[in-house]
């Protein structure tokens, strides 16, 4: 009898040195989602959380929330960040699902791949269920890379709400090894890329609601080139809205980020209604 209790204990001291696959699957922030990439056949991931009563014939909106540099799609799936909580919110809220890729994490900034991939999200959900708007949003490295796919693909994006994130990538001086490996070389070396990938540059396709929030003491995305871009989409008559605090960092609170969502989803219903 005490050889097998202690036979036991072994084996389950051992299954507890064993990483446990797939675990997140079944966690309560959402489930893991692995799929095939088509741009270079790698594997990839994202986060699904379905809304509480969730029925497959129903309608309903997508929110797409990115992650922040040197994070992963867990970032705005459970951490405790304003940023994250105001989008998971905003899902339940709204009945959404709620989608935050790794795209390409960790050190993304909305590169080729990671475009790719976002692109096949939609398209893979799209396909699986019945969907309405499709809003995106994120902070730092994920406002940036927000702002940068509504501005590469303005048909797939119904509003847009970036907290702290930069706008033009050419200007933008941090993390640049960062952007060498994910744009596949240098700003000297390919200006065109970072240009393409700089939303500042393309005001006139963001046709879609958009809401930034910035801080004037941010020195690692300064809010600069975002405040000129909401300057700008201003004199086109688009739809948008700055929320910035002179005296805010890198980071944005529970209540600006709430009501940066809040506009997009707000005014993106005043134009399907105008549609109908």
């Amino acid at each position: 009898m005490l050889r097998s209790w202690i036979t036991r204990l072994s084996l389950l001291a051992c299954l507890a040195l064993v990483p446990v696959i797939y675990a997140e699957e079944t966690d309560p922030a959402g489930s893991d989602v692995s799929f095939m990439a088509q741009i270079d056949g790698t594997e990839q991931r994202y986060i699904l959380k379905l809304p509480a009563g969730f029925k497959s014939e129903g309608r309903h909106d997508i929110l797409i929330a990115l992650h922040g540099h040197g994070s992963d799609r867990w970032q705005f799936a459970k951490h405790l960040l304003a940023e994250g909580q105001a989008a998971r919110n905003i899902a339940a809220k709204y009945s959404m699902l709620y989608v935050s890729p790794d795209y390409r994490a960790k050190t993304s900034w909305m590169g080729p791949k990671a475009e790719a991939d976002v692109v096949q999200i939609i398209g893979d959900l799209k396909k699986k269920y019945r969907i309405g708007r499709v809003f995106i949003c994120g902070g730092s490295m994920g406002g940036t890379s927000a702002l940068t796919f509504a501005a590469l693909h303005p048909e797939l994006i119904d509003g847009v709400a970036a907290m702290n994130g930069t706008a033009n990538v050419l200007e933008y001086g941090n993390f640049q090894e960062a952007f060498i490996e994910s744009y596949g070389g240098h700003k000297k070396a390919i200006p065109e890329e970072y240009k393409k990938r700089s939303s500042e540059y393309w005001p006139e396709r963001l046709v879609m609601p958009v809401a930034m929030a910035t801080g004037g003491l941010d020195t690692l995305v300064p809010p600069d080139s975002c405040r000129r871009l909401a300057a700008v989409l201003k004199l086109l008559e688009r739809d948008v809205l700055i929320l910035h605090r002179d005296q805010g960092g890198h980071s944005t609170n529970l209540e600006d980020s709430t009501a940066i969502l809040e506009f997009v989803i707000q005014k993106a219903k005043l134009v399907d209604s105008k549609k109908e």
